[in-house]
Formats: C-alpha cells, structure tokens, sequence
C-alpha cells in the first residue's frame, strides 16, 4: 500500500472541476464536489481517455469522448458504453493539503 502523498490544496480544487495528478506514476483525477474531494483514475475503463477532460455533476464524472459515467464514490460506471469500474482511492484533508493513497492491486 503507498503512502499518502499531498496531491493538492483545497484553494487550488474548483467545485465539480476535476484535477489531474499522478501519484506513484498513476494518473489520478481529484474532484471537490458536493463537500467531499475524492481521487479516482484518471482513465476511462472504456476507451483510455482522460476522465478529468470531463464533467462533474451529482458526485459523478463523465468521459467526455463517449459519454460514459462512473461515481465517484465506487468507480462503477452508470451508462454505456463502459461496464468495468474505475479504481477509487483513498483521500485525507489536513488543513488545507489533500492527500491521496494510491493502493496497490493484487
């Protein structure tokens, strides 16, 4: 499992804009939406495109070359033409740094 590592500030995360990162090679896609920031991969499980070219709306993100959506909360996509999940990952708020873990898949 990787460490946490600070990705972001909250002032730098505009509401429902996605930001990308790397952290630990992966690309990773933060977005500040309803309250909450979440981290998932930044590419599509359908066509390996980058999700946060993208639109934010109802703690969803949607690829933009397709159409496809995924929750942010579990990266299960909600329209085709996707049908695999994008990975989650874990996020941390310390003051104002966002720290993101990317883990590790077996």
């Amino acid at each position: 499992m990787s460490e946490f590592v600070k990705v972001a500030s909250l002032a730098e995360l505009e509401e429902d804009t996605p930001k990308r990162v790397e952290v630990d090679g992966t690309p990773v896609s933060i977005v500040r939406t309803e309250g909450e920031v979440f981290a998932i991969n930044d590419i599509c499980s359908h066509a390996n495109v980058s999700l946060s070219e993208g639109e934010v709306e109802n703690c969803h993100i949607e690829c933009w070359l397709h159409g496809s959506s995924f929750d942010l909360r579990t990266g299960k996509p909600d329209c085709l033409p996707a049908t695999q999940p994008v990975p989650v990952y874990p996020v941390k708020i310390e003051g104002d740094d966002v720290l993101v873990s990317v883990t590790q898949e077996s």
